[in-house]
């Protein structure tokens, strides 16, 4: 598929003389291949000027390394300069792809990949795409977890935009450093809630750079148009504020308003360079995560993947799974282990849906129960927090997990604690001895910290558990049938929503967003993955499931007036159309 024109104006060409820049009509630049550009100004075509030969194969937007035909390797002055025989793009995945597989660890092939990422983009997406199953657990979970603890250790070359809290008052300053003017999608951590991690300060940048390939590779948004973003406001971890190789400020944690303040100023500061730019929070911890989408949701263009989009995947297993149970989710009855962002986000969309399905808002919210640190929410507890209030019932005070599975019997525990092998024997069988076919979500990342594995699942269960995890296990044999658990990644939701926002010129993001983003997820599911054990459709099609939640969120955004453009006639083309493919321009343009 060719190379679709970035949304806003600014489209990419292949010149037969120069390598340059395009402008668009507003001046604004991004990395392109041309032949001219039109000077705003005086609005007249200058021939663009020559890069040099050593800047073009530094240019990972642009490089080509040794497919460089023959005759681009005379006109952009780089003949000797790279070895003289002319390599298609298939026989350097092969190449890269035989190096990845020699190194003997994960964390090699992430270091691997990353280099790869910063000296030829289009090699790199070409080989996520080809090998999804076997590299999106590289370049994200698990294997981003340990590469953002070792982010000091293993970094080699910036990528992205750092603002810290010295930067105050001069954010602006900072994002008009950005090369790219056409900004469409960033991802903003402060790096205080990495995973199931914890605090990891700036080493957190792991995670917004890990997003944003993931929104290229699966759903197709030009990488020229991602922005990674690290507020660094400090970081309380006393292991990265002794080590003499932490990158980041060696200061303990921003707070209150001045937190507030930085954090006011960076989204005015992109609205204002980029507009109609997304922005998605990522990894702040809880208090934050619900007070900062709380506060910018209604007037500004974001979502919190930990809330929302967690909350989408984890729907969409369970809507899976009824298919598997019989009892669709408004029947359910389900208990999270974990009180945090992730949880009661999930609880939050979970009873919406029930909402649909016909109960009132009192009944599905009662079909939601929370344990946490310390034992069962209910409503004689003090301590509560907000985000944990709605979801406390009246019911007596239970602290053990097994316990409040004996008493309530639900039909799907869910994990979301962080809290590694917290899914005991007596508790997973608790759960089989309540349930014919008990769903078990053991959602926390990395792997490290699941709640139990798939083996655990199954066997506790004598095969007969509903298992998905938050980071990916192998296939299970138990008693000559093979299980294939299920990933609830929420790499099938966040790309495809982002994509859809981005087509549409939505100015929100709302809830029926990621409603009809699981709803679509769910109806892709198809029978094979269901008896296979997979409550989530297989990777491989991860682009046309973007595709299709891209196309029904879109279709809110024009249903519900959240767009001032004109609906496509075509939706669906229009949205495949602006999917971007790996593929090198065609030569001579």
């Amino acid at each position: 598929m060719k190379n679709p024109p970035i949304p806003g104006g600014l489209n990419f060409y292949s010149g037969r003389e120069h390598m340059g820049r395009v402008a668009d009509n507003a001046g604004r630049s991004t990395v392109g291949q041309v032949l001219e550009y039109r000077e705003p100004a005086e609005g007249k075509v200058t021939r663009g000027s020559r890069r040099s030969s050593i800047e073009i194969l530094n240019d990972p937007h642009r490089n080509k390394g040794t497919a460089f035909t023959e005759a681009e390797r005379d006109t952009l002055g780089l003949r000797g300069l790279l070895p003289p025989r002319v390599f298609t793009l298939e026989q350097q995945e092969a190449r890269a792809l035989e190096n990845l597989r020699r190194k003997t660890s994960d964390l090699e092939k992430y270091i691997y990949l990353t280099g790869l990422l910063d000296r030829n983009e289009t090699l790199f997406y070409r080989i996520v795409l080809d090998h999804i199953e076997e590299l999106l657990p590289i370049i994200y979970t698990p294997t981003v977890g340990e590469a953002c603890s070792r982010f000091g250790l293993i970094f080699r070359r910036a990528r992205g935009l750092y603002v810290s809290s010295h930067d105050r008052g001069r954010v602006d300053e900072l994002l008009a450093h950005w090369p790219e003017r056409n900004v469409q999608v960033i991802v903003v951590t402060d790096g205080e809630r990495i995973l199931g991690l914890g605090d990891l300060g700036a080493q957190g940048m792991g995670i917004p750079i890990g997003k944003l390939s993931l929104y290229t590779a699966c759903a197709g948004l030009h990488p020229a148009g991602c922005l990674p973003v690290m507020l660094d406001v400090g970081t309380n971890n006393e292991e990265l504020l002794r080590d003499p190789l932490y990158i980041g400020l060696l200061e303990r944690r921003l707070r209150g308003e001045v937190y507030d303040a930085l954090v006011e100023e960076f989204v005015t500061a992109a609205e204002r360079r980029f507009p109609g730019v997304l922005i998605q929070f990522e990894d702040f911890a809880t208090d934050n995560a619900f007070r900062l989408l709380a506060k910018f949701r209604d007037r500004s263009c974001v979502f919190n993947d930990d809330i929302q989009g967690t909350a989408a995947v984890t729907l969409a297993g369970l809507q899976s799974a009824g298919r598997i149970t019989g009892k669709p989710v408004a029947e359910q009855v389900i208990l999270f282990y974990g009180a945090g962002a992730a949880a009661t986000g999930i609880a939050d969309l979970v009873s919406a849906a029930m909402r649909l399905e016909g109960l009132g808002e009192d009944e599905a919210r009662r079909r939601c129960w929370f344990v946490d640190s310390k034992g069962l929410v209910v409503s004689s507890r003090t301590d509560l927090k907000p985000h944990k209030r709605p979801y406390a019932h009246d019911y007596r005070q239970i602290i053990e997990l097994g316990e409040a599975i004996r008493a309530i019997r639900p039909s799907a525990l869910i994990g979301v604690s962080g809290q590694p092998n917290a899914f005991t024997e007596p508790v997973i069988r608790a759960m089989a001895s309540a349930n014919e076919r008990p769903i078990i979500f053991a959602l926390s990342n990395p792997t490290s910290k699941s709640e139990c594995s798939a083996e655990q699942a199954y066997g506790w269960t004598e095969g007969r558990a509903v298992f998905a995890s938050g980071s990916p296990f192998g296939p299970v044999s138990l008693n000559g049938r093979k299980m294939i658990p299920g990933q609830a990644n929420n790499s099938y939701i966040f790309p495809g929503v982002g994509l859809g926002v981005v087509v549409s010129g939505a100015r929100r993001v709302t809830d029926e967003m990621f409603a009809v983003a699981a709803r679509t997820l769910a109806a892709v599911t198809d029978q094979a993955s269901l008896e296979s054990g997979s409550v989530f459709p297989p990777l491989t099609g991860i682009r046309s499931y973007s595709h299709a939640i891209a196309v029904a969120v879109a279709e809110v955004a024009f249903r519900t007036g959240l767009t001032s453009r004109k609906k496509p006639k075509d939706l669906a083309g229009a949205v495949r159309a602006a999917m971007y493919e790996p593929t090198y321009p065609p030569t001579g343009g």
